[in-house]
C-alpha cells in the first residue's frame, strides 16, 4: 500500500517534521535584541554625579569680627606748668615709675629781658629823675624838721607867758596845734623821701640785667597727681615754658583698654558686653576683654586698597588677671582682636560651602539614598566655616553636598572617592 501511494505518505510526513524543528535561534535573536537595547540605554542613560559630602552636625557655633587695634592707658594725666617760668632739665625718662605727689619737674623764675640802647637811655634818665626826687625829698624833710623845731620853741614861749598870765589860753592852744601840724608834715616828708628812695632803687634795678642763680631757693616743685609711669615727655630739655604748657604725661600701665576700629556696618551687630579675645602675638596666650562702649561718631579711614571706609571705635575693657597686676604690654601696642557677636554651644551647623543662594533665601542639596534633594533653610548666622540653621528640614547626621554644581531635583549623585 505504501508502494502504491508514495506521494501521499510524503505529504503526511511534512507537518510532523516542522513540528519537531528547534526554536532556540529565535530565542538567541530575542536575547541579542534585548542586550543591544540595554547597551544603548546604559550608553545614553545619565550617570551619577560625583560630589563631595559633609555631615550636618550639632555643636558650638561662634560668629565674630576680626580686626586689629591698639592698647592705650585708660586714664592719662597731663602734668602742665602752673605759671610761666624756666623749666629745669627733667631727670625722668619715658617708662620711669612715679609716685603720687612725687616731684617730677622744677620751675625757676624767668631771666630779665635784654635791654636795647634806647630803653637803656630811658632807664638812665629815669634813674637821674629819681635821684633828683630823692634829693628834693631830703631837702623837704630838712625844711619840715626846721619848721617843727620852730613850732616847738614857739609852744614853749607861749606856755611860759601863759603861766605868767601874759598870754591868753587861746594863744597857747594855737601854738600847740601848730606844733602838732609840723610833726605830721615832717612824717609826710619822711614818707615821701622813703618813696623817692624806693623809686630810685626800682629804676636802678630795671637798668641792671640779672639772671637767677641755678640753685636759687625760688624754684617751684611740680608733682605727679597719681601713681604710675611716665608715658611721654613733652619737653626733655631746659627752657622757658608758659602757664598751662604740657610738660609730661603720666598713666598707670596696669589699667589698659583696647581701641578697635571696625566698619560702621559691622558695629551695629556688636552687643554691649560682647566677649573679646586680644592677641599680641602667636606665642602669648590671648587676653580676655569685654566691649564697654561703641563710640557714636564714625570717621573716614583709607583701606589698604585705597578705598575710603567709615569706621567706628569700639572700646574694650581688659578683664583682670594675675599677670595683669604687673605692667606688661604698653601704651600704643598693636593687638589682634576677635569680637564675638553671637555664640551657641548646641547649634545645628552645616558647612558654609554647602549653601546655595535661592533668591532671597538659602537652600542645600541633601544626599537622600543616592538622589539629590533640595531643602530650603533659614539661617540664624554664619561664619567662614559653618552656617547656623535656625529652621529647615535637616537634622544632625544628614549628608549635604559641598560646592554643588548645577543639580536637578532627584538627580543621581554619589560620594566622590578620595
Amino acid at each position: 500500500m505504501n508502494d502504491k501511494h508514495p506521494d501521499t505518505l510524503a505529504m503526511l510526513d511534512v507537518p510532523t517534521e516542522r513540528a519537531h524543528r528547534p526554536r532556540w535561534p529565535w530565542l538567541i535573536w530575542a536575547l541579542g535584541c534585548l542586550a543591544a537595547a540595554a547597551g544603548l540605554w546604559w550608553a545614553f542613560a545619565p550617570r551619577a554625579v560625583n560630589v563631595e559630602l559633609a555631615a550636618v552636625t550639632l555643636g558650638p557655633f561662634e560668629q565674630s569680627i576680626e580686626e586689629d587695634g591698639q592698647l592705650r592707658v585708660k586714664q592719662r594725666f597731663v602734668v602742665s606748668a602752673p605759671v610761666t617760668g624756666h623749666l629745669q632739665r627733667p631727670v625722668l625718662k619715658v617708662g620711669d615709675p612715679v609716685q603720687a605727689q612725687q616731684t617730677v619737674a622744677w620751675l625757676a623764675p624767668l631771666a630779665s629781658p635784654m635791654i636795647d640802647p634806647r630803653q637803656q637811655a630811658v632807664l638812665r634818665h629815669r634813674v637821674g629823675r629819681d635821684q633828683a626826687s630823692q634829693e628834693a625829698a631830703s631837702a623837704r624833710v630838712q625844711q619840715l624838721q626846721t619848721a617843727l623845731d620852730q613850732a616847738r620853741l614857739q609852744t614853749q614861749r607861749t606856755a611860759q607867758l601863759a603861766q605868767q598870765n601874759f598870754m591868753a589860753q587861746a594863744a597857747l592852744d594855737q601854738a600847740q596845734l601848730s606844733e602838732r601840724a609840723a610833726e605830721h608834715a615832717l612824717q609826710a616828708g619822711l614818707a615821701e623821701r622813703l618813696a623817692a628812695r624806693f623809686s630810685l632803687a626800682e629804676s636802678e634795678a630795671a637798668l641792671r640785667q640779672t639772671t637767677p642763680a641755678p640753685a636759687t631757693p625760688g624754684l617751684l616743685a611740680i608733682t605727679s597727681p597719681v601713681n604710675g609711669w611716665v608715658l611721654q615727655l613733652h619737653s626733655s630739655s631746659a627752657g622757658p615754658v608758659t602757664a598751662g604748657q604740657a610738660l609730661l604725661t603720666v598713666g598707670d600701665l596696669r589699667d589698659l583698654e583696647a581701641v578697635i576700629d571696625v566698619l560702621s556696618a559691622d558695629a551695629r551687630h556688636i552687643p554691649a558686653g560682647a566677649p573679646v579675645r586680644l592677641s599680641l602675638n602667636a606665642q602669648d596666650a590671648p587676653r580676655q576683654g569685654r566691649v564697654r562702649l561703641i563710640e557714636p561718631i564714625a570717621f573716614t579711614k583709607m583701606s589698604a586698597l585705597g578705598i575710603e571706609e567709615q569706621r567706628v571705635n569700639v572700646l574694650v575693657d581688659l578683664l583682670p588677671t594675675a599677670a595683669a597686676m604687673a605692667p606688661g604690654p604698653g601704651d600704643g601696642f598693636r593687638v589682634d582682636a576677635r569680637i564675638v557677636t553671637s555664640r551657641s554651644e548646641q547649634a545645628l551647623r552645616v558647612p558654609t560651602a554647602a549653601l546655595v543662594r535661592d533668591g532671597t533665601q538659602w537652600r542645600v542639596w541633601l544626599f537622600d539614598q543616592g538622589r539629590a534633594r533640595a531643602r530650603q533653610v533659614v539661617l540664624k548666622d554664619r561664619n567662614a566655616e559653618h552656617a547656623w540653621i535656625e529652621t529647615g528640614p535637616l537634622q544632625a547626621g544628614d549628608l549635604v553636598v559641598l560646592y554643588p554644581a548645577p543639580l536637578r531635583e532627584g538627580q543621581r549623585i554619589q560620594r566622590r572617592s578620595p
